[in-house]
């Protein structure tokens, strides 16, 4: 496999290759069709401006995203796209049968062939009744527990190699190799603690971590996906993405305005009220606990947020503190075109090529 379908070229002035992480954010007064549509213009903006890939997260029951059929929307991307990479940050592996994810991401890489990335989590992406519901059983542990099993699985669906004797040996993931090229699409593992860190360094597999929701394990993660890093046919050295949450505005109140809209949805998701993206009004004028409060402030302190000369120092010095291979930036907030604008002023900030 090419490793180019791996790491990318940093556009601009860029420390490192710049992507997107997409949750398709419903705000409060938008729909999930204008969510969508949204995600269109960011994929569009993010390939003419020299974005290295656009992938979008797998989560459930969740009113302010509109991401729970990821391999559905990477379609749809693809349709409106030519060459900017597609995929899952990512597919929870537990929430399906390997081979159902083996003939979702084979069908996608038919349609775009060499520009599709599989990220599997192992996560649920949603509480735990409906991940009940989605797994059709309340042994969540399990799935979690029997990851690397059934990664191995699904490796060998993608692959159409199972041994002889094997229950699935007849069995084909279509499209895929029996019908012959194109080639399958990478692996990645997600995660946010040292788990999928590890497996991923054993395997020799590219890893991402979430690094915009779990900050205090960002540099113990990559430090042991590195240490237990193990060459393989895919890559030949570690190479890691992190997510980051970042947000430019053309005026440093206006960004930290539609950051707390994000940080409010956080803290009714962490209560059990999940709801739209609220909107700045509604944020500013909500009145936090002392508890709230705390989790808020705690939250936004690993939120990249400003004019663009300010997210640019902050990437930066994310970047070299924890030498990350690439930054995959999600920028969560209420309006789509704070959203979309917000790319814009990155991309105008690293002078990464400019828009057609």
């Amino acid at each position: 496999m090419d490793v180019d379908a791996i790491r990318g070229t940093a556009a601009g002035t860029a420390p490192v290759p710049l992507s997107v992480l997409d949750l398709v954010t419903v705000g409060n007064g938008y729909t999930a069709n204008r969510a969508l549509r949204t995600s269109v213009e960011i994929s569009k903006l993010a390939e003419r401006r020299g974005f290295h890939r656009h992938w979008v997260a797998e989560h459930h029951s969740m009113p302010g995203v509109a991401s729970s059929a990821p391999a559905v929307i990477l379609a749809h991307l693809a349709a409106h796209t030519s060459r900017i990479r597609l995929g899952s940050g990512g597919v929870m592996l537990p929430n399906h049968a390997p081979l159902v994810i083996a003939e979702q991401f084979g069908t996608l890489e038919a349609m775009a062939p060499g520009r599709i990335d599989l990220g599997l989590g192992r996560a649920p992406g949603t509480d735990g009744a409906t991940a009940a519901a989605l797994r059709r059983t309340d042994r969540l542990n399990e799935g979690a527990e029997d990851f690397p099993q059934q990664l191995a699985e699904l490796t060998r669906f993608l692959d159409d190699d199972f041994p002889d004797g094997h229950p699935y040996a007849r069995i084909h993931a279509v499209p895929g190799p029996v019908q012959g090229p194109p080639a399958r699409p990478p692996i990645w593992l997600l995660g946010s603690s040292g788990f999928s860190a590890r497996l991923a360094g054993t395997l020799g597999l590219p890893f991402a971590f979430a690094h915009h929701f779990s900050a205090a394990n960002t540099v113990p993660a990559l430090d042991l996906y590195r240490d237990s890093f193990r060459p393989s046919e895919l890559l030949d050295a570690p190479y890691a993405v992190i997510g980051v949450s970042a947000l430019a505005a053309d005026d440093e109140r206006e960004a930290r305005r539609q950051t707390l809209t994000n940080a409010l949805s956080m803290v009714r998701l962490r209560t059990g009220r999940p709801g739209l993206v609220p909107t700045p009004e509604e944020a500013e004028s909500y009145q936090f606990s002392a508890l709230e409060r705390e989790f808020v402030d705690s939250w936004l302190s690993n939120v990249i947020s400003g004019t663009a000369d300010e997210v640019r120092a902050g990437l930066d010095g994310l970047q070299k503190r924890t030498g990350a291979d690439e930054l995959m930036l999600t920028a969560n907030a209420h309006g789509p075109e704070v959203r979309v604008r917000s790319y814009e002023l990155i991309a105008d900030a690293y002078g990464m090529p400019p828009a057609a």
